[in-house]
């Protein structure tokens, strides 16, 4: 086995349960659980009306230092894969194989919400299943769950209530995604503005990513209904386009776009993502310089990357990578990132999401049991950051 870590939470037995990218995809065994993408409504910023590309200040963009690992919040999962926070500080997360809907708390305490019945993933190798997850920005008082699932025919982003800790009937707002084995995209974040924005994959199919009138290979904007939201620039769901599969999405404080961006065989993509824009593929992988197309702010070889989950806290970006098993973190200095390092180099194994967690902590998950990764008898785990 590949590695360990210090296990700071208790041991908790889930039951089953009760509600009837590349680098990613698979099966996965029972397992032992032991006991956050940033909050739903993303980081504190203005409405993104203003001109995302603007010098508009952001945090200090000058890091501390490296960031540690100074715990572990749970072990035992099934490939996680969406993570959202609840206001006093527990995590949502979703596992994609499973189908499985838990609530971990920063104490070790997890616990099953529900099975979400109607995804449907493929099975070993594959990149679909139950992926995203965010809470409403209206949570306390509406109680609803926003999901992104892969059905039998097509990827949807559905919504369903959770009261009593119990997750209700999924209600589809949006259908028709294409879905496929590989590139089903999955990432959900409500932004400064209160809208939904959902990523999603060309689902192996390139041209589909510069048809306007397909929903695949691209960043959509919802309203909470699920409908398009008012300023779109198509008149349709579609925000930005030109996508192979954004895996990651994060708001600065600026209230700034920003995408992580599986490539082919060459470029993995960092972009900063704006209304209308079209970001290339199949096109250009990597930077084109062409006027058509929007650059990427930061390319990696794709055995360094794979990127998947994106947070953003305290003036840098960071970023999952799954193949090239590290967290990166990337600077924030106005409307460009610069200075990427990474870090935990093949120490955890394949990173999924990470997430900036309420306390000023980072979550991580790894996704070792996905199909692809060499999986610890830990794994799969949430590990506790100080960035």
């Amino acid at each position: 086995m590949r590695r360990t870590t210090a296990g700071a939470a208790a041991v908790l037995l889930l039951a089953g349960g009760a509600l009837s990218a590349c680098g990613q995809g698979g099966n996965e065994t029972d397992v032992t659980i032991t006991g956050t993408t940033p909050p739903a409504s993303g980081s504190p910023s203005p409405s993104p009306s203003q001109d995302p590309t603007t010098d508009a200040p952001t945090a200090d963009p000058t890091p501390a230092g490296p960031p540690e690992v100074v715990g572990t919040v749970a072990t035992g999962l099934e490939a996680p894969w969406g993570l959202d926070f609840f206001a006093n500080g527990d995590a949502i997360v979703t596992e994609r194989d499973t189908r499985r809907v838990l609530r971990v708390s920063p104490e070790g305490d997890v616990k099953e919400l529900g099975v979400v019945e109607a995804a449907r993933p493929d099975g070993s190798g594959a990149e679909n299943g139950l992926l995203g997850v965010a809470l409403s920005p209206d949570f306390e008082d509406d109680r609803q769950v926003y999901l992104y699932l892969s059905a039998a025919q097509d990827n949807r982003v559905v919504r369903a209530p959770l009261r009593r800790d119990r997750l209700g009937e999924p209600e589809v707002l949006l259908d028709g995604i294409p879905r496929a084995f590989i590139h089903d995209g999955g990432r959900l974040a409500f932004g400064p503005d209160g809208f939904l924005y959902v990523s999603t994959g060309e689902a192996g199919d390139p041209p589909l990513a510069q048809d306007r009138g397909s929903l695949g290979g691209k960043v959509l904007r919802l309203t909470p209904d699920g409908d398009p939201a008012p300023g779109n620039p198509f008149d349709s769901p579609v925000f930005s386009y030109g996508h192979r599969n954004v895996q990651g999405l994060a708001f600065d404080d600026a209230g700034r776009l920003w995408a992580s961006e599986f490539g082919q065989d060459t470029f993995d993509e960092l972009n900063l993502v704006e209304s209308g824009s079209n970001y290339g593929w199949p096109e250009v992988e990597g930077d084109g310089g062409e006027p058509d197309y929007v650059d990427p702010q930061q390319t990696w070889n794709t055995d360094d990357a794979s990127p998947s989950g994106l947070a953003y806290l305290d003036g840098s970006l960071w970023m999952a990578a799954l193949k090239g098993e590290q967290l990166w973190r990337v600077t924030v200095d106005g409307a460009r990132a610069v200075d990427p390092k990474g870090f935990f180099v093949g120490q955890y194994g394949r990173m999924r999401t990470v997430a900036a967690a309420p306390d000023g902590m980072l979550w991580v998950t790894t996704s070792n049991r996905d199909g692809r990764g060499d999986p610890a008898e830990d794994d799969d785990q949430i590990l506790l950051v100080r960035p």
